[in-house]
Parts: C-alpha cells; structure tokens; sequence
C-alpha cells in the first residue's frame, strides 16, 4: 500500500486547509485510516482516525474543530482542518490499517503545515 499526502501550507491563525490522502490498492475500504502529526522535537502523535465502517476518534485538542471523512470509491481520505492554531504546526502524516487508537504498518510521506499567529 502506498500514500501519498498533500494539501498541507502555510495559513494564518484561524483558518482552514483540507489535507488529502490518496492510497494505492484495491483494499482501502477495508483499513482503518489515520492522520497523525509530528511536530519539531515532539513524538507523532494520533490526530484523527476513521475505521473501515466510518466511526471515528479524534485527539482531544482537534475535536469540534478538525473532521476525518474518507471516499472509498476514490481510495481517499480526508482532513478538514479548521480554526487553526499556531500549536497544529507539524508534518501530517497519513496512515493506513491501523485501530482506533494505533496506527498501522503503512505511513505516507507527510505534508508540512505552519499556523502563523
């Protein structure tokens, strides 16, 4: 399975960007799939995730203002990021078959987003 990510960029505090993530394969609709970040000096951590059935789970600090939603018609998924803060800056990661709260053994290559205050 191979991801690759885009849609990260540099946005001011408040506002918006959608990260995508497109996936080889024809098994997508089967995975779990994640977002996860990493930013400078700090360990990745889980953003969101969306299981093969569509539940998802967030990190407490994206709740109410970030929303994972996937297509699997088109081997996509989706970050809809909004109310950014400077404190989401980080490479977002996209992740393939992992859980609800684990990522799985497939990583995409990261898109850099910058919030500036």
């Amino acid at each position: 399975v191979q991801l690759q990510a885009s849609g990260g960029g540099l946005v001011q505090a408040g506002g918006s960007l959608r990260l995508s993530c497109v996936a080889s394969g024809s098994i997508f609709s089967m995975f779990g799939m994640g977002w996860y970040r990493q930013a400078p000096g700090k360990q990745r951590e889980l953003v969101a995730t969306i299981l093969s059935g569509g539940s998802t789970d967030y990190a407490d600090s994206v709740k109410s203002r970030f929303t994972i939603s996937r297509d699997n018609a088109k081997n996509l998924v989706y970050l809809q990021m909004n109310s950014l803060k400077p404190e989401d800056t980080a490479v977002y990661y996209c992740n393939a078959a992992g859980t609800r709260q684990r990522p799985g053994k497939y990583w995409g290559q990261g898109t850099q987003v910058t919030v500036s205050s």
